[in-house]
């Protein structure tokens, strides 16, 4: 999908399309877009080698950028980010303070480090992998958690402290899996317990592996676990004009999305009005 004059709008058509589906499906009554910089600096000092594995963005989704977040603004969402900080630890912290605040919330991320953040007031909405791409969004909530990891969330971080994240380059204890680890801290309570108990884990041959990895596995566990208590930059506005947004969408070539925004208006103007963040 590309502009006349070649320029490309992929991501920019799955990304209104993503967020007006999360609308019609879960209503929410507010809504906020926690922006990345791609750079966590305390992070970078625990563990140099944080995500230098992962390739380069590739140049049409980086040229899309800017104009994905005016497109997030133009259709009246709250956006945040903060540039020494990963969306993780903010998204953490909204999470945190709106349930303080008696909200229900709702997580949409496929990242499993977000599982920790899952509570009686806070559930998880996993995307569907890209080759389930017309599945619906997975809801996660407590049992949720532990039925898909094994452990409930308070134990997410020490969990991925073992097997560590290959997405993130965090090495865990080698040839420690998913069903070992939570099999250790069901055991053993968390992983204190399982360094506690480190010469009668089963099977034998982790036994050294864990007790040398001690260090590693305290460092990895800092890396995991999400900040709740961050300060929070403050927050654009929404612009509230929706004019702009048809106009946004009709410059960009967007045809499919911009009948679809007239439709909404439309339709938002019958409609007695909601609450905006």
């Amino acid at each position: 999908l590309a502009r006349g004059d070649g320029f490309p709008t992929n991501a920019l058509h799955g990304w209104v399309r993503s967020l007006w589906r999360v609308a019609d499906e879960f209503g929410p009554a507010r809504f906020v877009v926690v922006f990345d910089h791609g750079e966590d600096r305390r992070k970078l000092e625990l563990l140099p080698q944080y995500k230098q594995q992962r390739k380069e963005m590739p140049e049409a989704l980086s040229r899309q950028l800017p104009y994905l977040r005016e497109c997030t603004e133009l259709m009246d969402l709250a956006v945040i980010d903060r540039a020494d900080t990963e969306a993780d630890d903010l998204i953490a912290t909204l999470a945190h303070r709106m349930a303080e605040d008696g909200d229900e919330v709702l997580i949409l991320s496929a990242d499993k480090d977000l599982a920790q953040c899952v509570n009686a007031r806070v559930r998880m909405l996993l995307p569907p992998a890209s080759s389930r791409g017309k599945a619906g969004l997975t809801v996660l909530d407590e049992t949720g958690v532990e039925d898909k990891f094994g452990v409930p969330p308070a134990k997410i971080a020490e969990f991925l402290a073992l097997i560590g994240d290959t997405s993130d380059n965090i090495p865990g204890i080698p040839g420690v899996g998913p069903k070992t680890a939570a099999k250790w801290l069901r055991r053993y309570g968390g992983l204190d317990g399982v360094l506690a108990h480190v010469d009668s884990l089963e099977p034998k041959r982790f036994r050294d592996r864990v007790g040398e990895g001690r260090n590693l596995l305290r460092r990895n566990q800092e890396l995991v676990t999400l900040n709740p208590s961050l300060e929070l930059p403050g927050m654009n506005r929404p612009r509230g004009n929706p004019e702009e947004l048809l106009e946004f969408l009709a410059a960009m070539e967007m045809k499919g999305a911009l009948a679809e925004a007239k439709r909404r208006l439309e339709e938002e103007k019958k409609a007695a009005p909601t609450e905006i963040y």
